[in-house]
């Protein structure tokens, strides 16, 4: 029973510090999206919406892309290398 007991805790504990990692990723996410925002009316201007948006909507896509795969690499695991045995 005491062993269910910290198990729990231990999951508690787990699903809170992923809820406040989550939380603290989407205030980031929406910082960079104001500022990608402004920068976009900086240098495109406000233009009609529709193209903004596109704009926008393409700048995000690629930095998610390229974001993604940065962090894809910065996290796998090396390869295993073949181990020879020699008698």
């Amino acid at each position: 029973m005491k062993d269910q007991v910290n198990e729990m805790k231990s999951q508690v504990g787990e699903t809170i510090a992923t809820l406040v990692t989550t939380a603290f990723g989407l205030i980031a996410a929406l910082a960079w999206n104001e500022a990608i925002k402004a920068i976009i009316v900086e240098f495109v201007g406000e233009g009609n919406g529709i193209t903004g948006l596109l704009i926008y909507a393409i700048i995000i896509t690629i930095i998610a892309v390229v974001a993604t795969i940065l962090i894809a690499r910065l996290i796998s695991k090396p390869a295993v290398q073949a181990v020879r045995i020699v008698e």
